[in-house]
């Protein structure tokens, strides 16, 4: 382990590990917003010696989440090789909402609740993308309906998640039926039309860009 070009030492090796893992404890728990003292007193370390290791809040981000996000690379890959395109459409939008409602942390991130790092954007990027990719292959299969545009799933991650973080405390598999309803809206045999337009990719690339209200 290093940091810079200097290997840590033993100790402040195992201290870093430490601080990686109850990091990813408590953001699962709390959310990114939750107290960098809580992180420090899981650790069993002085909160000097976390900013010793993670100077900024978006350095333990930048530890954390791209390996997370990694999880998602995976899911998407599966789901574009799925020979049904609607299948592999749905099977990654259950398991996108899964990692949100397991990670509390990762829900914010992905809906953007908090200022992240340009690393940890950069992951989220990667992630839409898969998502173009998914909801355009869907469509050219006609199984997905056709007026619905991958700006549209970024709503739905956005009212997803927040389904997710007001009733996880109650009935934390809820979230299941209400995707269940969204994805049964999505089909192509159970179109309207929809007299509002969707967010154009100025829109939506504004909205991505504004810091969290």
């Amino acid at each position: 382990m290093t940091t810079g070009t200097r290997p840590l030492r033993a100790d402040a090796a195992r201290n870093r590990d430490r601080l990686l893992a109850a990091a990813g404890e408590v953001f699962a728990e709390r959310g990114l917003d939750a107290p960098l003292e809580e992180i420090a007193r899981r650790a069993g370390v002085s909160i000097g010696t976390l900013y010793n290791h993670f100077p900024a809040r978006d350095d333990l981000f930048d530890a954390i989440f791209p390996p997370r996000m990694a999880v998602l690379d995976a899911a998407a890959q599966e789901a574009l090789a799925d020979p049904d395109p609607w299948s592999g459409f749905a099977a990654f939008t259950e398991a996108l909402f899964a990692l949100h409602a397991e990670d509390r942390g990762l829900n914010d991130a992905l809906a953007q609740r908090v200022p992240l790092s340009p690393e940890v954007v950069e992951a989220c990027h990667r992630c839409f993308a898969y998502i173009e990719r998914l909801v355009a292959r869907a469509k050219e299969s006609g199984q997905l309906r056709a007026d619905f545009e991958a700006a549209d799933y970024a709503a739905l991650i956005w009212s997803m998640s927040q389904v997710i973080r007001e009733t996880a405390g109650v009935a934390p598999q809820v979230w299941r039926r209400c995707l269940g309803f969204f994805l049964d809206g999505l089909r192509a045999g159970a179109a309207h039309p929809v007299g509002v337009p969707g967010l154009t990719p100025e829109q939506l690339a504004r909205i991505m860009a504004a810091p969290p209200a």
